[in-house]
């Protein structure tokens, strides 16, 4: 590792953007990968879903001894995905166990989601919510809620019970809003059932590179030269404005008085920031979106890429607001339905995560399948 990209992630670290990994599997933690990010690449969190740990089991052996004797034991496909997953994130915790000490809590999180399949039933996901927490038994865990109307209701309470959580799967800053006054009140009723508030720990996961991909589409649908302009300047814009709306609630009255109360805010998480159009820069939903109190979870490729040739200038966000909705005033003007664009990109990821989690029990099914021979 050279000293020059080790100043630019050294330069993001130091504007306030902590740096998580976006992904997690049994050989990055057996082969010493994710120990090296962490020691070398300013790493202090991981963040996992459906689509990485379906991508881990259906590569390499390294999960195979477990598998045997999940096989010998008889569980089922459901128990097996369980244990295979939370033991991965349980001893990712006990990597990061050190960053969370060190940062007091703040860092050092590594996150694991419910299932996809109750995105949309509150019950459920409250339920799953507490068996997680419960089964990896760490308390740098964050367990993952989607901000679904249904999720809205299970993050209060899953908040109120004094556990972590990274709500996942925003797309719009109506939502986020919601996703924030849920936060209150989940630290409003753990206040009231008695739970240490400076012991909870939230981030709220804006999705990035998606909705610049579901935009320029659109654009390239409209056909106008107004259109054109505008591509690829929503989604950078989209979480600019979330910034505002971040500042704005957490500068607030009903915030005061929970921080008072040792709570922490809320910290707004870029999410799917890694560039799917090749004609951008592959750095750009990290260079553009360096503020203070942000992570920033990156895919490996994207981070190598960031210490390699990212350009980290400082603050590229804090009082840009006004610009961001100029931006948007003038999607709108040119015909994006931005209602329609966010309600697609919400369904969209709920089906993503659920066709994910398909293919993960059935590459688990298929491999103690395999083993019971």
């Amino acid at each position: 590792m050279t000293d020059v990209s080790n100043n630019r992630l050294a330069a993001l670290s130091e504007a306030g953007v902590s740096i998580w990994l976006d992904d997690l599997s049994r050989e990055r933690l057996e082969s010493g990968n994710l120990a090296a990010l962490v020691r070398d690449q300013h790493v202090v969190g991981v963040t996992t879903n459906p689509t990485i740990f379906a991508a881990a089991l259906s590569k390499g052996e390294s999960y195979d001894p477990q598998v045997r004797e999940l096989a010998a034991r008889g569980a089922s496909v459901d128990q097996a995905v369980r244990e295979i997953t939370t033991t991965d994130v349980r001893n990712a915790c006990d990597l990061f166990r050190a960053t969370w000490e060190r940062t007091e809590g703040l860092d050092g999180r590594v996150s694991i989601e419910v299932d996809p399949r109750l995105a949309h039933d509150t019950e459920r996901t409250v339920a799953e919510a507490l068996d997680l927490w419960k089964t990896v038994d760490r308390p740098n865990l964050m367990v993952k809620i989607p901000a679904t109307v249904a999720g809205l209701p299970a993050i209060t309470r899953v908040l109120a019970e004094g556990i972590s959580v990274n709500v996942t799967l925003i797309f719009s800053v109506e939502r986020y809003r919601a996703v924030m006054d849920a936060f209150l009140a989940g630290l409003e009723q753990a206040r009231a059932n008695g739970h240490d508030l400076s012991q909870i720990a939230s981030v709220a996961s804006f999705f990035v590179s998606r909705v610049d991909t579901e935009i320029d589409k659109r654009i390239g649908e409209l056909g106008t030269p107004e259109a054109e302009a505008l591509r690829g300047e929503a989604a950078i814009a989209n979480a600019r404005l979330a910034y505002v709306a971040y500042e704005e609630v957490f500068g607030g009255q009903r915030w005061r008085e929970l921080a008072q109360a040792g709570a922490r805010p809320q910290r707004p998480l870029w999410a799917s920031t890694g560039v799917k159009d090749p004609a951008y820069s592959d750095t750009r939903y990290v260079d553009e979106l360096v503020a203070p109190a942000v992570v920033n979870t990156m895919p490996e490729k994207t981070l190598l890429a960031v210490a390699d040739h990212g350009e980290i200038t400082g603050d590229t966000v804090t009082g840009r607001g006004e610009a961001a909705q100029e931006v948007f005033d003038a999607l709108t003007e040119a015909g994006v339905d931005f209602d329609d664009v966010f309600a697609v990109l919400e369904r969209e990821g709920v089906e993503k995560f659920e066709k994910s989690w398909a293919e993960l029990l059935e590459t688990v099914t298929e491999q103690l399948d395999r083993t019971k021979g």
